[in-house]
């Protein structure tokens, strides 16, 4: 009988495409394996492009999930042809897609043609995973929280789980097994933004330029004005907000780029320290996402939260940059199972709902 999920996630930060094969037992997950399929730069630019209004944009919007579709076929194929599994083996594949836009109450966007990646793989999928949530008065994010749970909860410790990828997000995980959270703001996006203005690449490795630079603290300060940290929760954000237009509102320009690398880098590493503050009696932060392997965000998170032990999931044996893949896998199963996928403390819908639409095999 089919025994494997594939776990499918495009973030904003629009790297590529991480899938995972995994088991799911009633003790936790089994990661049998994981595949990053780069997206080429075409598509980051052509996703981009549909993140704002724009000319033909719905016509546009389809053919790139199509796109998206043949990108995350191809990575579950790379995927299961180097485990030698089957793809008769895997019972559904959880596939995010691509946010394009997320406006709630009204909307969220994740772009990915369901139907053709079934076609394409010959695997039942599960996808369209936001939008039950937001029709139950939520905001369809952050939608890992449940997971973090299922993963990470312990008796007799609150801990705070926190994912950093283009946005950046902390689940609150307390000892008595109830969970809240929300996103914190900005995680890579604009670090990878100004980044990808001054140097030949699409992200800071380890933080080494913003290593180089100071951070400028009438410019950090004014950052975090900003009035999404105030509002309550729940909350989620994206590039809706947090893009390169928001920056040179700040006029950065009229300061040396490593300088602002270093104090964007100082940003995320505040605004989710500052959050994780409001938390009492936390016994560990764990970190997962693309941010986990940036040295000096890590460092930065570290010495602002000098009484707390600041951890990675690879220290316990985690994968960090497969934790949202795993994520989407298991609520494919949560979906085919007829259970909850959101927790509503989190995302503010009235109640518990089955999340995910299905495309059969």
């Amino acid at each position: 009988m089919s025994r494997y999920y594939i776990g499918q996630m495009s973030g904003t930060s629009l790297d590529g495409v991480d899938s995972v094969l995994m088991e799911v037992t009633a003790d936790g997950v089994n990661m049998i394996a994981s595949h990053h399929l780069d997206f080429p730069a075409q598509v980051k630019n052509d996703v981009l492009a549909l993140c704002h209004e724009g000319h033909n944009e719905l016509h546009r919007s389809q053919l790139m999930a199509n796109q998206v579709a043949q990108l995350y076929a191809a990575s579950a194929d790379e995927l299961l042809h180097n485990c030698h599994v089957s793809a008769a083996d895997v019972i559904a594949i959880g596939a995010h897609g691509q946010t394009i836009r997320h406006m709630p109450p009204h909307y969220t966007v994740q772009i990915i043609n369901g139907a053709m990646l079934a076609e394409l793989t010959g695997i039942a999928i599960v996808t369209d995973f936001r939008s039950r949530d937001l029709a139950a008065g939520g905001q369809g994010a952050p939608l890992v929280p449940a997971f973090h749970k299922f993963l990470f909860h312990e008796q007799n410790k609150n801990k705070v789980i926190v994912n950093i990828g283009g946005m950046a997000n902390i689940s609150v995980l307390n000892s008595d097994g109830s969970v809240f959270g929300y996103d914190t703001g900005p995680g890579n996006v604009l670090m990878d933004a100004w980044f990808s203005c001054h140097l030949n690449g699409s992200y800071d490795e380890d933080g080494n330029w913003a290593r180089c630079g100071s951070c400028i603290p009438e410019l950090l300060d004014a950052f975090l004005q900003e009035p999404y940290f105030s509002q309550p929760a729940p909350k989620s954000t994206g590039r809706e907000l947090f893009h390169m237009s928001w920056l040179l509102e700040y006029e950065p320009n009229d300061y040396a780029a490593e300088d602002v690398q270093a104090t964007l880098l100082q940003f995320t590493a505040q605004s989710i320290a500052n959050e994780i503050k409001k938390v009492k009696d936390v016994s560990d932060v764990i970190v997962c996402g693309g941010g986990a392997y940036n040295g000096e965000l890590m460092k930065a998170l570290d010495n602002a939260l000098p009484s707390i032990e600041v951890l990675t999931s690879d220290d316990l044996g985690l994968d960090a940059q497969s934790i949202e893949a795993l994520a989407f896998g298991w609520l494919a199963h949560q979906c085919l199972q007829g259970l909850p996928g959101n927790v509503p403390d989190v995302t503010g819908a009235k109640g518990e709902r089955v999340l995910g639409a299905v495309y059969p095999a």
